[in-house]
């Protein structure tokens, strides 16, 4: 006998209540979208960039906002986290961590050139695609070399700010020949020094170094765990610091969507012509969309259902609010107090693992850069109408996937990186410019999809985990120890918040 099911108003606006947040959210994507739509053809001239700066000004505080809380977030997060863990559970839910982010990563660019070798976006010349902007000089040994000195920050208040970079010194054709303009008039830039001859310099550029604060707060989170009952009043700071940033994080969750509608509605005024997404950079353009919601739909559920055993679905729809986060701020860093409230809130993900694995994540987990560098540095060697070999095409997976291990949670990030791949297969930095017309929306949706690898990573983690979980709360009972690194107290803050 069939239930018969009960569509009354209390079961409905039950129901709206338990899903107002991301109905509000989704609100505010359409309405944004709708917004910008009337105001970019409300009149015929060209918006200015102020005015542009106007309209997305809400928009902007909200992200501001949602920044401010990174560096506290992460810092307390993963050292409360690592220090409430025993040694040898840290090893290995940071092993599976570290083994899911590197595979998911690998099958990323896999997948991404098996599509544009397959579509070959790239058929034809670059007629009609423009370029924009400059390529700076880069030299791929530096890009790798500089993965490692971000790693340990001589100054970790600078970090906060600041990443180091190298930078190599071009030289001009003026100051060679002994310095005589008369001679330099003969010289052509093929006369110019390799750049292994350049010379070096280095700048900090104004990005977060979120890469040295994980580093840091790893190691200090391993610290206190083995400094046991002395490490106690420091330990328990950084887990009040972690549960105070989570409830300011509950009352920005509210005012989202309005900060959401504002960003929305400046993107769509300020974006180029539509027309640019047509024809062959079209072409491009779907082919990395393609690749990032067959691997964010089918490839990293399919990982999460054959480890767990579980459907994907409803883990998955509980994500909403962060997705949109995300692509509405273009940065996975921006939506970590989302996507941390997200899978504790909704998925009841133990904090000892969100806490642990999504600072992580968010740090070398960047999927859909990865799959993006890999078919556009094949897609614009089909542009140019060079013949890629399988050493070259396995050289591009490689450097794909360190470049995106590298790069910052920043919004494009990855056109930085995006250099060193080009550099594999001996194709100009400059050419990179050819895709930036599109890049910009491009990143957003890698950025989605960034951040739904990370959430999968720390539910997979911990369905993996919870043996030893349950045997670390056997023990604290059993030892009388109040700590408490579940997910109770969090919520319970929460909570507090709302009331």
């Amino acid at each position: 006998m069939s239930r018969k099911f009960s569509c009354n108003p209390k079961t409905i606006k039950d129901g709206i209540r338990a899903n107002l947040l991301p109905i509000l959210t989704v609100s505010g994507v359409t309405g944004g979208a709708v917004l910008g739509i009337i105001l970019r053809y409300s009149r015929e001239e060209r918006w200015t960039k102020r005015e542009v700066m106007y309209v997305g000004y809400i928009g902007e505080l909200f992200l501001r906002a949602l920044k401010a809380l990174i560096i506290p977030l992460i810092v307390s997060s993963l050292v409360s986290a690592i220090g409430s863990l025993d040694l040898s559970l840290s090893k290995k839910i940071g092993l599976r961590a570290v083994t899911y982010y590197m595979t998911t990563t690998v099958l990323a660019v896999i997948l991404g050139i098996i599509l544009v070798v397959s579509i070959h976006p790239g058929k034809g010349s670059d007629e009609g695609i423009t370029k924009a902007g400059e390529a700076r000089s880069v030299y791929t040994p530096d890009l790798l070399m500089d993965l490692p000195r971000n790693f340990f920050p001589p100054n970790l208040i600078q970090a906060c700010f600041e990443t180091y970079k190298t930078v190599i010194i071009e030289p001009k054709l003026e100051d060679m020949e002994n310095g005589t303009r008369f001679l330099s008039y003969n010289l052509t830039e093929d006369d110019l020094p390799p750049k292994s001859e350049w010379d070096i310099s280095s700048e900090h550029t104004r990005a977060l170094n979120i890469m040295g604060l994980v580093s840091f707060a790893t190691f200090l989170g391993l610290a206190l765990s083995t400094l046991g009952a002395k490490g106690k009043p420091l330990l328990a700071f950084f887990q009040s610091l972690s549960d105070a940033s989570m409830v300011i994080t509950s009352w920005l969750i509210w005012i989202s969507p309005v900060g959401i509608l504002f960003l929305v509605a400046s993107m769509m005024i300020e974006m180029e012509d539509f027309s640019v997404m047509l024809g062959q950079l079209g072409m491009y353009f779907g082919t990395v969309i393609l690749g990032i919601f067959i691997h964010g739909f089918l490839v990293l559920p399919a990982l999460y259902t054959i480890f767990t055993r579980k459907l994907p679905f409803r883990f998955l729809a509980n994500m909403t609010q962060a997705y949109i986060t995300a692509f509405a701020t273009a940065s996975s860093s921006g939506t970590l107090p989302v996507t941390f409230q997200c899978l504790e809130e909704k998925n009841h993900i133990d904090t000892r693992v969100t806490r642990f694995v999504i600072p992580i994540g968010a740090t070398i987990n960047m999927d859909g850069t990865a799959l993006y560098e890999a078919v556009a540095a094949i897609f614009i060697a089909q542009v140019r109408g060079i013949a890629l070999t399988i050493g070259q095409v396995v050289a591009i997976s490689i450097t794909a996937t360190a470049a995106a291990i590298g790069a910052a949670g920043i919004p494009q990030a990855g056109l930085v990186t995006m250099v060193m791949v080009l550099d594999v297969v001996g194709l100009p930095a400059e050419d990179m410019t050819l895709i930036i017309a599109v890049d910009w929306l491009l990143d957003r949706f890698r950025t989605m999809i960034n951040v739904l690898g990370d959430s999968i990573g720390a539910g997979l983690v911990y369905e993996l985990s919870k043996k030893e979980l349950e045997q670390m709360n056997i023990n604290a009972n059993a030892n009388g120890d109040v700590d408490r690194p579940s997910n109770e107290i969090a919520m319970d803050a929460v909570e507090c918040s709302k009331m």
